[in-house]
């Protein structure tokens, strides 16, 4: 990978035109508006496009709704990690010659199409798993955070998760498109809201919206000649270790140990490099574990890490600056929105919320039962 270093660049970046609660819209409609916004960012348009990646909905579906007949084609599909590491497997394809504009796109009506229905028993999961109440993603992460209060502190664990719930919602204070945009919260207001399932409160969980968002990575060549100022990929990783959350290895860990060191291995970063972190925050406790598996404090160590609103605006950590899955949205799946963030951050298009002189960012997505991670480390020049 290191020598893949700078081979592609991030060129365009947006959301749908709408995020929040848009019944009126289908999935693949979200996909649509997103992409041809993050096109039109780029300076491109769809006849550019030679290349499709998409998560849970079928390349085949994206290219034919499209009108793009791609010549590479990536569907993989690991949870909300797929999009960043969708990045990752565009720069390896540009760096071989077999596409040079990749449109990674990506569209849920999560909160609109939400339906209950039974489980496909065919599943280890559903076997196994649901008969004992594991049955959706509060439960699974409870059960890893349970295990992380168990070793390392109930009331520490919860400060940090109240830490985290409350720098995350000033962030989106500061982001217009965020769901609760300038919708405040103190600490008595974590500590007393309702339960989800133990240890979570409403704040430790992520939102669910309608929403899309789009990526488009090119060649050196191309992207001279767009838009914006590229956004250039220095180093990746990737890597899961489970499905079920009763087979994590380490309900404490993520694979984002190893992730995270290729990445930065390939980048040639450090972690005091890093002036931007953009942390998938399904639950409060998510960016616990993985900022302890990324390296950037020991384990057991993120409730210090965070403490006193390091990661808030103002603080030394800037994370999450876009209100993250918490406070600013999430579809179901939302490691594209990390990618918008960053990219936008390392452009200096961010306003109030800009992180100064932000110039290296990692990514870090998180997909299925704390199952898989991709990470990125981004640079702005």
């Amino acid at each position: 990978m290191g020598t893949l270093s700078r081979q592609a660049a991030i060129v365009g970046v947006d959301e749908s035109d709408q995020i929040g609660r848009i019944p009126e819209k289908s999935s693949l409609q979200q996909h649509m508006e997103a992409s041809y916004n993050a096109l039109a960012d780029a300076g491109l348009s769809i006849k550019d496009v030679d290349a499709v990646y998409c998560a849970a909905t079928s390349p085949l579906t994206i290219a034919e709704y499209f009108g793009i007949t791609p010549r590479h084609t990536d569907g993989t599909s690991v949870g909300g990690s797929s999009f960043v590491i969708h990045v990752a497997h565009a720069l390896e394809a540009i760096a071989a010659g077999r596409c040079e504009v990749a449109l990674i796109t990506h569209g849920e009506a999560g909160r609109s199409q939400r339906r209950s229905g039974g489980a496909d028993m065919g599943t280890p999961g559903a076997q196994y798993e649901l008969p004992f109440g594991i049955a959706s993603p509060p439960m699974t992460y409870a059960m890893a955070c349970t295990r992380y209060m168990h070793l390392y502190g109930e009331d520490r664990t919860r400060q940090a998760m109240a830490e985290v719930a409350m720098a995350t919602r000033k962030w989106a204070n500061l982001n217009p498109k965020a769901f609760f945009y300038q919708e405040k919260m103190t600490f008595d207001d974590y500590h007393n809201s309702r339960w989800v399932v133990w240890p979570f409160h409403l704040p430790d969980c992520c939102l669910t919206t309608d929403g899309g968002g789009a990526c488009v990575v090119v060649s050196p060549e191309v992207a001279r000649s767009c838009r914006k100022k590229p956004v250039w990929v220095l180093g990746a990783g990737e890597g899961h270790d489970h499905s079920m959350i009763s087979q994590m290895p380490d309900l404490t860990r993520t694979i984002a140990y190893l992730s995270g060191r290729e990445a930065m291995r390939t980048a040639g970063v450090s972690h005091r490099d890093i002036d931007l972190a953009m942390i998938y925050d399904s639950f409060t406790y998510t960016v616990l574990t993985t900022l302890e598996s990324l390296g950037f404090c020991g384990r057991g160590e993120a409730p210090d890490f965070v403490a006193e609103q390091r990661t808030a605006p103002g603080g030394d950590f800037a994370m999450n600056t876009n209100g993250g899955g918490l406070s600013y949205c999430h579809t179901g799946m939302y490691g594209m929105f990390l990618l918008l963030e960053a990219t936008r951050q390392l452009r200096g298009e961010c306003g109030p919320r800009q992180v100064q002189d932000c110039k290296l960012s990692l990514v870090n997505g998180t997909g299925g039962n704390l199952s898989s991670t991709g990470t990125l480390v981004l640079a702005a020049d």
